[in-house]
Order: C-alpha cells, then sequence, then structure tokens
C-alpha cells in the first residue's frame, strides 16, 4: 500500500506540472491550441500504456454509448475550461475551485444516485464552501470568468465522476481514455482552426510536448498506483495538488498567497478528504480506476 500512495503521489505532482506548463503558455495559444498539443502528445504517450487484456481498436465498442460519449464530452468541457481557468488566475485559486468537485459529487449523489449522505458529508460541503469563500473572496476582490471557468470545472468533473461510477463495472479503461483522446483531438482541433491557429516555434513545442508528458506520465503512474493501494486510500493522494500549487505559483508566476487563502486551501483540503474516507462506493471489481482524473 505505501508504494502504491507513493505512486499516486508522484502522479498528482505531475499532473499539475502539467497545469504549470499549461499556464506558462497563456497569451501565446488560444485555450483551444494549447488543448489540442496536449492532447495530441499525451494521447502519444498514452497509446504504448493500454492494459494487456485490452486493444486499442476495440475501444468504441460500448455496453452503453450514450453514457460513455456524455462522460467523454464532460472530460473535454472540463479541459477546456481548466486551460482558461490556469491561464487568468493564479494556481492556487484554481485548485481551491476545482477542489470543490468531491463535494459536488456528494451533492449529485443524492440526486442521481439516490445515495443516502450523513451529517459527517453534509458538514464536509458546507466547511469546502466556507474554504472556498476564505480564497475567492466575492465582493473583496475582483472576480474573473477564470474562477467561474474554474467552478464550472468543478461541476463537470463531479459529474463526470457519477457517469464514471456507472460505467465502472461495464466498460473498458480504452474506451474511457480512447474516446475523451478522440473527442478531445476533434473539438480542441475545430476550436483551433475556427479562432487564431498559430504554429509554435521550437521552444513553444518543447514546451507542449513537456506538458502532455506530464499528462501522460499521471495517468500512467495513476494506473500503476491503483495496482498497490485501493482507490479509496489513494483518493486523499489528490489533495496534494494544493501544496503544488503554491510551490509552483509561488517560484515560477510569482503567486503569493496570503495568509486567509492558506487558511482556506487548508479548509478545501480537509473537507475533501474528509469527503473521501468517508464516502461508501460499491462499484465491484473492475479492471480501471474509476476516480481517475476525468480530464487530460
Amino acid at each position: 500500500m505505501p508504494n502504491g500512495i507513493l505512486l499516486a503521489l508522484i502522479a498528482y505532482a505531475s499532473y499539475s506540472c502539467s497545469d504549470a506548463v499549461i499556464k506558462s503558455l497563456g497569451g501565446q495559444f488560444t485555450v483551444f491550441e494549447i488543448g489540442f498539443f496536449v492532447t495530441l502528445f499525451a494521447g502519444c504517450f498514452l497509446f504504448f500504456t493500454l492494459p494487456v487484456d485490452e486493444r486499442w481498436r476495440d475501444f468504441w465498442r460500448t455496453k452503453r454509448p450514450w453514457a460513455v460519449q456524455a462522460r467523454a464530452w464532460a472530460g473535454i468541457a472540463s479541459g477546456v475550461l481548466s486551460v482558461y481557468a490556469f491561464t487568468t488566475i493564479p494556481l492556487a485559486e484554481v485548485y481551491a475551485l476545482i477542489f470543490l468537485a468531491p463535494l459536488l459529487v456528494t451533492m449529485l449523489s443524492t440526486v442521481i444516485l439516490k445515495e443516502r449522505v450523513g451529517p459527517w458529508r453534509w458538514l464536509a460541503v458546507v466547511a469546502g464552501f466556507a474554504g472556498v469563500m476564505l480564497v475567492v473572496r466575492p465582493g473583496f476582490r475582483e472576480l474573473h470568468l477564470g474562477h467561474l471557468a474554474a467552478f464550472a470545472n468543478a461541476f463537470l468533473a463531479a459529474t463526470s465522476v457519477i457517469l464514471m461510477r456507472s460505467l465502472a463495472q461495464q466498460e473498458k479503461r480504452t474506451t474511457m481514455l480512447g474516446t475523451l483522446i478522440g473527442y478531445g483531438l476533434l473539438f480542441n482541433g475545430v476550436g483551433a482552426a475556427a479562432t487564431s491557429f498559430s504554429l509554435p516555434n521550437i521552444w513553444q513545442l518543447a514546451w507542449l510536448v513537456l506538458g502532455g508528458v506530464f499528462t501522460a506520465g499521471g495517468q500512467l503512474l495513476q494506473l500503476l498506483a491503483a495496482k498497490y493501494a485501493p482507490a479509496n486510500r489513494i483518493a486523499p493522494t489528490h489533495y496534494s495538488q494544493i501544496v503544488w500549487a503554491v510551490v509552483l505559483g509561488a517560484f515560477f508566476f510569482n503567486e503569493y498567497p496570503d495568509t486567509l487563502t492558506l487558511v482556506g486551501l487548508a479548509v478545501v483540503g480537509a473537507s475533501g478528504m474528509l469527503t473521501m474516507v468517508r464516502e461508501e462506493v460499491r462499484v465491484g471489481t473492475v479492471r480501471w480506476n474509476p476516480f481517475t482524473r476525468t480530464r487530460l
């Protein structure tokens, strides 16, 4: 189990580095072009990571095609919104809003999955939103469209998790990942062509490749982590990204969170981990981790 948790921590560090690379490219390309190239290069590396009992050429064979495609489109929209958020507002604020996703899962699960939610989980939801208010402080500081994009990202991520739970016993990992990559390339490619596509120079291309490498590395490490530790033990490591947001934001982008922001981030992280620890999810035996990242 310690090996699985360590791999998960490294996976989320890799994801955070990918998000930092995306942030550094803001202003140089449109969100669609960044999304297209990062998805393309991540897909190239992920092509070699399929499970031994699955084949990429069968990824389109689904048992519940509409649910699979709905999850893929939610992941694509989440990816576009996350690129916009990362390139317009500080890393710490993006993560604070995105980390509302587990709390939104709790709320959506009562409506969609008809799950019973106890008082501790509702307390975690209230605390999580209070923590976000400490970070964002609406009414005391200017809000941007990036904040709205990050919150919408959290909602879409929660929707994806709900869909992934219902699909976990029936669909293959290659199906879930293949549809996400395919639609992501199509959507971002059309968006880039319709806006202002510009060929990257050699250095920009290197950064885009690096973003894809970090994304693919996170996916692969998370898959390996699931082999050594159960999903409910891996899930709380997701909040290690809060630390990376503070470190990367300060070191590379001169984003220094104040005391209230740090307190708010701690509250958001604690409430999310409480939700994950107390959540009871019955997904049976599956071939992939239904709690994996919902966007590339």
